[in-house]
């Protein structure tokens, strides 16, 4: 079966090319899936999409006109899928249901002590041969709190690492987590776990009710020397209660992995263009903020875990099985 990969990185691309050798024809492409580039997919039966692809109804159904009947989502959200129009379509839609926990967890933990410990302004100073210590005061994580949103797979590998810095470990969940109480995490209300926090991180999904889950008052209930950190998906935050938390002088540090307008920046070169969105480049002035490229999932083990998924799922729509990893099943046309 022929497949087009749509936003492959560079890292990416042997992976994929090596795991579907022999088994599926593949094109990897390093441009996005939008309504412009919809049409390139035209005579291939599946495609492939990297997390900030556009999966709403518009590009579906350019999909479906040119004959795609599979879509292979390279990650585990898929809040970027109009699940509904693709299943009207009789698209089959799967997912990576599960990579390396660890990959995420432990890039939260990397942004949460570069903030705190002020790595980015030490390493800039040292490249210009400044090496006062001025403004660079950190503080131990040993026995501070740290909050976690979301006591899933990533948020317990996140936890873990808490609790080896020994730290009081609180957490909110819909489930709670057995491993994480086995580690001393106290469940408690979302209003508490934010107001008792040293440091927060996020890792639950984007969902309608998820959306913002921290907005202008959960910021503001936090504490004001407070490290905040969201590797999981930019909308969770509002940034524009955020930036106005930043220009009150609030929090110790931030570390933002996604973003909320992400689609068509993140891992694009707009190094010479310069970018027009006016949120992001406020953000990126606080010298107590850093943002990354949704990099978090982004170590060899992670995306080797990712293109054998999609190696999976792909093989498992061409000879007619089903798997965990399906969101809408359609079947391959006989």
């Amino acid at each position: 079966m022929d497949v087009l990969a749509f936003g492959v990185q560079a890292d990416e691309k042997p992976l994929l090319e090596r795991a579907f050798a022999g088994r599926h024809g593949l094109r990897c492409l390093d441009v996005f899936l939008t309504e412009d580039t919809a049409p390139l997919a035209a005579g291939h039966e599946a495609v492939s999409t990297s997390v900030n692809a556009d999966l709403g109804a518009g590009v579906l159904r350019v999909l479906a006109a040119g004959g795609t009947r599979m879509i292979a989502q390279r990650s585990t959200g898929f809040n970027n899928i109009d699940l509904d129009v693709a299943r009207g379509l009789g698209l089959t839609v799967a997912r990576v249901s599960y990579y390396s926990p660890y990959s995420v967890a432990e890039f939260a933990w990397t942004l949460a002590m570069a903030v705190n410990r002020r790595v980015v302004r030490a390493a800039h100073r040292t490249r210009d041969f400044d090496f006062r210590l001025d403004g660079l005061l950190g503080r131990d994580m040993r026995g501070r709190t740290v909050g976690v949103l979301g006591t899933g797979k990533i948020g317990e590998a996140f936890t873990r690492i808490g609790h080896g810095f020994g730290m009081r470990l609180l957490g909110w969940d819909l489930v709670e987590n057995p491993a994480c109480r086995e580690l001393g995490m106290a469940y408690v209300g979302k209003e508490e776990l934010l107001a008792a926090s040293d440091l927060v991180s996020l890792h639950v999904p984007l969902t309608p009710e998820t959306r913002h889950l921290l907005d202008g008052d959960a910021l503001a209930s936090m504490k004001d020397d407070a490290i905040l950190v969201n590797s999981s998906r930019g909308g969770l935050v509002d940034t524009e209660a955020l930036v106005a938390q930043l220009r009150a002088g609030r929090f110790a540090g931030v570390g933002l992995d996604v973003y909320e307008a992400e689609a068509g920046l993140f891992h694009l070169d707009k190094s010479l263009v310069g970018v027009d969105d006016d949120t992001l480049a406020r953000l990126m002035t606080f010298p107590n903020v850093l943002v990354t490229s949704h990099q978090a999932y982004y170590t060899a083990e992670a995306v080797g875990q990712i293109v054998e998924a999609t190696l999976r799922n792909v093989t498992d729509y061409a000879e007619g099985r089903r798997s965990e990893n399906v969101l809408v099943p359609a079947g391959r046309p006989a």
